[in-house]
């Protein structure tokens, strides 16, 4: 069988907003128990974002994030995996804010800019708890997350060289992989390289089985066997396209910020209800979850004794 799979949990991000599950962990308080649930259901990573405690919309606030951490990393040894992308409506300057002085093991590091169309989901909901969020969801119509090739290398330096954390290299279409193969050439990121494949964003490359292979065999093509690979996909297809992902000898990320559901019509109650859905399905494949403290081994991470929380 092939090496242990790395189970990552995205908690909460920025996309889904209070309206669309009353399940969606909002507080610092609800953050942090639904991520320790998370890790005891077998999540060896949480990535995490943070929103603000009273009306839910994503938060770039070093303050909200201490809230937070401190509690998960006392209740788990699961690695913390930070954002750098926040919200595609925040700038360059508040993502990096929190994470730069947390220094994080891990954080994402999305591999370009990119349309990020959220707004068809606000058809689908006519009753909002927040005046912000129908708001928020339309100004993605015209709004693009930038992530320059400046960006990117502003992240390698002060989170990388001065905090040694180590990237999920987010990648929402195949011209991400090919600037990853620029940097990775440029020694400027080292192997192993933490590959995530984001399929299902509108804007980016659609969540499909055909999309999936064509991630791998152009990754395959240009990064060779400097790579790990892990795959997500935005809906429906979380469980069936993270199954195919273990199939094809990666990694698999669910949670909440990707999927609010656990099946046909039915929000999922908790991150850990789909942690625990995806783990029963690889095991009953006859796969192993990694643990924590194997994951940073075959990452090469610093360990939770070296962050700034």
């Amino acid at each position: 069988m092939a090496q242990k799979i790395i189970l990552t949990c995205a908690v909460t991000g920025s996309i889904h907003t209070p309206s669309m599950s009353p399940h969606l962990p909002v507080s610092p308080d609800e953050i942090a128990k639904s991520a320790i649930e998370a890790a005891e259901a077998g999540a060896s990573v949480l990535h995490l974002h943070a929103r603000d405690p009273d009306t839910g919309r994503p938060s770039a606030d070093i303050n909200v994030f201490r809230q937070f951490l401190p509690r998960i990393k006392d209740a788990s040894d699961a690695v913390i995996n930070l954002t750098t992308g926040g919200s595609s409506q925040m700038s360059v300057e508040q993502r990096l804010s929190a994470p730069v002085e947390l220094a994080p093991e891990m954080c994402s590091l999305n591999m370009g800019s990119i349309n990020f169309g959220l707004f068809p989901m606000k058809d689908r909901y006519s009753d909002w708890t927040h005046d912000w969020e129908e708001t928020f969801l339309e100004n993605t119509r015209d709004t693009v997350f930038k992530n320059t090739f400046q960006d990117i290398e502003t992240v390698f330096r002060m989170l990388g060289d001065a905090g040694g954390a180590r990237f999920e290299c987010e990648c929402y279409d195949v011209g991400h992989i090919q600037t990853l193969a620029f940097y990775l050439k440029q020694n400027r990121i080292v192997p192993p390289v933490f590959l995530q494949f984001v399929m299902g964003v509108l804007g980016g490359i659609d969540a499909s089985p055909h999309s999936l292979m064509y991630l791998k065999e152009t990754a395959d093509r240009l990064l060779g066997d400097a790579y790990e690979f892990s795959a997500l996909a935005a809906g429906r297809q979380q469980m069936p396209l993270g199954t195919m992902s273990a199939i094809l000898g990666g990694h698999v990320r669910v949670g909440l910020e990707d999927s609010l559901m656990i099946g046909r019509g039915q929000l999922a109650t908790s991150n850990a209800q789909q942690v625990t859905k995806i783990r029963t399905v690889l095991e009953e494949l006859g796969y192993e979850i990694a643990t924590p403290d194997e994951t940073r081994a075959m990452l090469g991470l610093k360990g939770a004794d070296k962050v700034g929380f």
